[in-house]
């Protein structure tokens, strides 16, 4: 399954008034719950202060799984959130190896 970076900002005014009544521990049950629904795993999640309020790992089928997923925080007004797939090790190892076909844009050599 592919695996996703998701870092997520809550909205300034009804997302963090959420987070502050109902706590984090229920925040996190939430998105366990909604990554589930959809097939996925909840790996991680991480509350964290500065320019993201939130980090979180999750495994799901596949990309338009992840998309649903985006999808469905951000039509919600109050949070946003941005996912990145992670790569195994091993799966750099396959990409290496393939020789796709690029003209570069440019002068050639």
């Amino acid at each position: 399954m592919p695996k996703y970076l998701v870092s997520a900002n809550y909205s300034a005014g009804a997302g963090v008034k959420g987070l502050l009544a109902d706590g984090g521990t229920k925040r996190v049950e939430a998105v366990k719950r909604l990554v589930e629904s959809v097939g996925g795993k909840l790996e991680a999640f991480y509350f964290a202060f500065g320019d993201t309020d939130a980090f979180v790992i999750i495994d799901v089928p596949d990309s338009v799984t992840g998309a649903a997923i985006s999808l469905t925080v951000n039509a919600s007004g109050l949070a946003s959130c941005n996912a990145i797939q992670l790569l195994t090790a091993a799966e750099i190892d396959r990409a290496a190896k393939m020789s796709p076909a690029y003209d570069a844009p440019g002068p050639s050599a």
